[in-house]
C-alpha cells in the first residue's frame, strides 16, 4: 500500500482559513457504510443519523495557547517557542525557532520578564527541554502571553482563541484541537442527550505529530507519533453498556477513535486506564470499538485520511473527497464535517 494511493488534488481556496460564525452551521456529508451512498446536509441535521441508545464519544482535551514569542536575554534576538509536552514540574519539551543558537544554558525572556525560560537540554530530535521561572500561576501567564498553535495551513490570525477549542474542552494538554468537535454547540449537545443518546468523554492530548506528513512510500513503514490518553472507569462503563444494549458507538473525531481502539480488547470491551498510544490505523485494520465516526476532511496522504479509509474503504473515501471538492466543501480544521455511519 503506497502513500501516493491517498493523494487527491485540493484547490487552495477550499482550505478554510476562518471558523464560521455559528459552529453548527457547517455542511455535513453523510457517507453510508452500508452502500457507500453520499448525502449532503448541514451539521444541525446530525440527529437524523443518530438513534436513541447510541453513544457519542467526545475528546474533552483542551488546547493550550502554546506558542510564545520572547527574546534572548543577552542578545535580544527574537525567539519563537512552541510548548509540546510538560515533562516534570515547570520543565517542558519545546520546539524552538531559530534553533541553531538555542543552546543549553540560553535564557529567554517573555512578556517583559513575567516569564523566563532556560534551555536545560537539547534532545536527539532537535527539540529542547526548557525550564520556566515565574511568579503566580503558569496557566494564567500562558493565557495572557501565548497564542493558539494553529496548523501550518491556516495563515489567518485567529481573532477569538475559543474558536479553536471545543465547547466541552476541560483538560489542558493539547497542541492541536480535536477539530471534529468544533462543530458542536452546547445547545446541539443538549438536543443530543434529550434524544436519548449518551455522551461519553475520553481524553487524548493531541500533539503536533498529527500534522506530520507521511514521508515513506510504503504506508506500513510509517512511524506513528505517541499521544497521552485517559479513559475513566465511569466513561468506559457508558460505552460498554451501550454496546451491550445493542446501541452504536460513534466517535467524534479521529482522536476519540484512536483512544477507543487503543483501550478496547478483541471481544469489544473498553477498559479504563491511561497511557500513551501510537496506534496507526490504515486500510486492513479491523475496528473493535466504534461503529461510526464524525470527522472533518483531512489532508492528502495523511494518517487521518488513511484512518477514515480503513473505516469506509479507500475507494469510497476518495470518491467522497472528489465529491466534496466538486461541491466546494470547506476543508481541514475550520472546515466542514463528514459522518461515516
Amino acid at each position: 500500500m503506497k502513500t501516493s494511493d491517498f493523494y487527491y488534488d485540493l484547490p487552495k481556496e477550499l482550505i478554510a482559513q476562518d471558523p464560521l460564525e455559528d459552529r453548527s452551521s457547517s455542511r455535513l456529508m453523510h457517507l453510508s457504510l452500508a452502500d457507500g451512498s453520499i448525502e449532503h446536509r448541514h451539521f444541525t441535521d446530525i440527529l437524523d443519523y443518530l438513534k436513541p441508545g447510541d453513544c457519542l464519544v467526545i475528546n474533552d482535551t483542551k488546547v493550550i495557547p502554546a506558542r510564545l514569542y520572547g527574546h534572548r536575554e543577552k542578545s535580544g534576538g527574537v525567539v519563537e517557542i512552541l510548548l509540546l509536552k510538560r515533562m516534570a514540574g515547570d520543565t517542558w519539551e519545546c520546539l524552538v525557532k531559530p534553533g541553531k543558537k538555542a543552546r543549553t544554558g540560553e535564557r529567554i525572556v517573555f512578556g517583559d520578564g513575567i516569564l523566563k525560560g532556560e534551555i536545560a537540554d537539547v534532545l536527539d530530535d532537535g527539540n529542547r527541554l526548557i525550564h520556566f521561572e515565574y511568579d503566580g500561576i503558569f496557566e494564567e501567564i500562558l493565557d495572557s502571553l501565548g497564542e493558539m498553535p494553529l496548523p501550518p495551513y491556516i495563515t489567518h490570525k485567529l481573532q477569538d482563541k475559543n474558536r479553536y477549542q471545543t465547547v466541552y474542552a476541560v483538560h489542558d494538554g493539547s497542541a492541536a484541537a480535536p477539530t471534529a468537535g468544533l462543530h458542536f454547540t452546547k445547545e446541539l449537545l443538549k438536543k443530543v442527550e434529550e434524544s436519548g443518546i449518551a455522551i461519553a468523554h475520553v481524553t487524548l492530548h493531541v500533539g503536533l505529530g498529527t500534522f506530520r506528513p507521511v514521508k515513506v512510500d510504503d504506508v506500513e513503514k510509517h512511524q506513528m507519533h505517541s499521544e497521552f490518553y485517559v479513559v475513566e472507569p465511569d466513561q468506559a462503563e457508558i460505552i460498554n453498556r451501550t454496546k451491550q444494549n445493542g446501541g452504536r458507538v460513534i466517535s467524534v473525531g479521529t482522536t476519540s477513535c484512536r483512544t477507543l481502539e487503543s483501550v478496547t480488547d478483541e471481544s469489544g470491551v473498553v477498559h479504563a486506564g491511561s497511557g500513551n498510544t501510537s496506534i496507526f490505523i490504515y486500510p486492513g485494520y479491523k475496528f473493535k470499538a466504534i461503529d461510526g465516526l464524525i470527522t472533518n476532511f483531512h489532508l492528502p496522504e495523511s494518517t487521518l485520511l488513511m484512518l477514515v479509509s480503513a473505516l469506509a474503504g479507500k475507494e469510497n473515501i476518495m470518491r467522497a473527497y472528489e465529491e466534496a471538492v466538486k461541491e466546494r466543501y470547506r476543508f481541514f480544521s475550520f472546515g466542514d464535517a463528514m459522518i461515516i455511519l
